[in-house]
């Protein structure tokens, strides 16, 4: 997507942006002072020099003036540095007398002068494929007259809750009901991720209202997640009334939490749609392990996974037979060696969410294991940084 440099900021850029002029492009003095042939000064380290001052040219002057030998043209920054001059002397060298400037310390030829193209030639890559676009690459891309740039656009999801149980946040639970934590949650994973999100909030399982909110978001998506649908009669219902979308399959993921989960692509675009577990745990995990790799991938990241390290484990651990554990752990440094060390969070309450917000990574167990114990290295996946 070609986008304005205003709106570029924080994406990767997915060309290489070639420079069609010098950067600058032409000589011009870098600070304020007196444009002169170095030649004309050199003797000022003995004893002050004094020129006429035949002139002056402000920055952006179109044209640049004409220098004789002997002589000094004031100029500004950035101003055109004029014919012959080859060098600035700056104003603090300096001392003004009757239209003469008396110089009283030499500067060598090439002094405080910004040559043409010595900051970028023709044709030079000024901004690479794949960098992203901060406030450095937006000076670039300025400076050599683009507008406009080819971008990775953060891809736009939309996040869905179902379930007949769900109240929102300015609702009072009655008996059977709990607050939509899902919405909120994946919508911050997504935006954290990079998207631009689209927080729908609750939708009712009924199949023809429900089948037109999601079909509605697919126009306008490029992931559509929604949460709650997956298991028991909530994803039967689910599954029905998105059948005639595209094919939608919810199975079991060896893996834990999170095990019954569903992907589709649906609609015209065959739009990735994934329904997620109605546990905010389970739903969260899944949303890191398949979702947020998705959205780095369409962000043109090379690496969309997080960083993982092997840590040692200061509590045992144990894990479901036959299934990949991503399980809450809190990651430390030992001050002494520097190595990590990792502390399990939660035990085997899969569920329990004050031990996620506790976690900064998750473990990583294999599914021939069930049993780790204290001092064995692990897996174990960074998850966001809290500042």
């Amino acid at each position: 997507m070609r986008v304005a440099i205003s709106e570029a900021q924080g994406l990767l850029c997915a060309e290489e942006v070639t420079a069609d002029r010098a950067l600058p492009d032409f000589d011009q003095a870098a600070v304020d002072g007196y444009a002169v042939r170095s030649v004309d000064v050199q003797s000022a380290a003995q004893e002050s020099v004094a020129l006429p001052v035949v002139g002056e040219t402000p920055a952006g002057a179109r044209q640049a003036r004409r220098l004789q030998p002997a002589q000094a043209v004031h100029v500004e920054a950035s101003a055109p540095l004029p014919t012959l001059a080859d060098a600035v002397v700056p104003v603090a060298y300096t001392e003004e007398q009757s239209g003469k400037v008396v110089v009283r310390q030499p500067v060598p030829s090439g002094a405080f002068v910004r040559r043409a193209g010595e900051d970028v030639q023709p044709g030079d890559v000024a901004v690479h494929r794949g960098m992203p676009i901060g406030p450095a690459q937006l000076a670039m891309l300025a400076a050599i007259g683009r507008s406009q740039v080819l971008v990775h656009p953060r891809p736009r999801v939309s996040i869905i809750s179902v379930g007949e149980e769900l109240v929102d946040l300015n609702e009072r639970p009655g008996t059977g009901q709990t607050y939509d934590v899902n919405s909120y949650a994946l919508a911050a994973a997504a935006r954290e991720a990079g998207a631009e999100v689209t927080r729908v909030g609750i939708v009712p399982t009924d199949s023809r209202r429900l089948r037109e909110v999601v079909e509605g978001r697919l126009l306008l998506s490029e992931v559509v997640v929604i949460a709650g649908g997956a298991g028991g009669a909530a994803g039967e219902r689910v599954r029905a009334a998105l059948a005639e979308l595209g094919r939608l399959e919810i199975t079991r993921v060896a893996m834990h939490p999170g095990s019954v989960q569903g992907f589709g692509r649906l609609g015209p675009d065959q739009v990735p749609t994934f329904i997620l577990p109605s546990s905010p745990v389970s739903a969260l995990v899944v949303f890191e392990v398949f979702v947020r790799p998705l959205i780095r991938f369409a962000l043109g990241k090379t690496n969309p996974h997080r960083r993982t390290v092997t840590a040692s484990t200061l509590s045992p651990i144990s894990s479901t037979k036959g299934r990949r554990g991503f399980l809450r752990g809190q990651l430390l440094r030992d001050p002494d060696t520097e190595t990590f060390l990792v502390q399990p969070l939660g035990d085997s309450e899969s569920h329990l969410l004050a031990p996620l917000v506790e976690a900064n990574c998750l473990i990583v167990v294999d599914e021939d294991i069930t049993d780790i114990p204290v001092g064995e290295d692990v897996p174990v996946r960074f998850l966001s940084q809290r500042s």
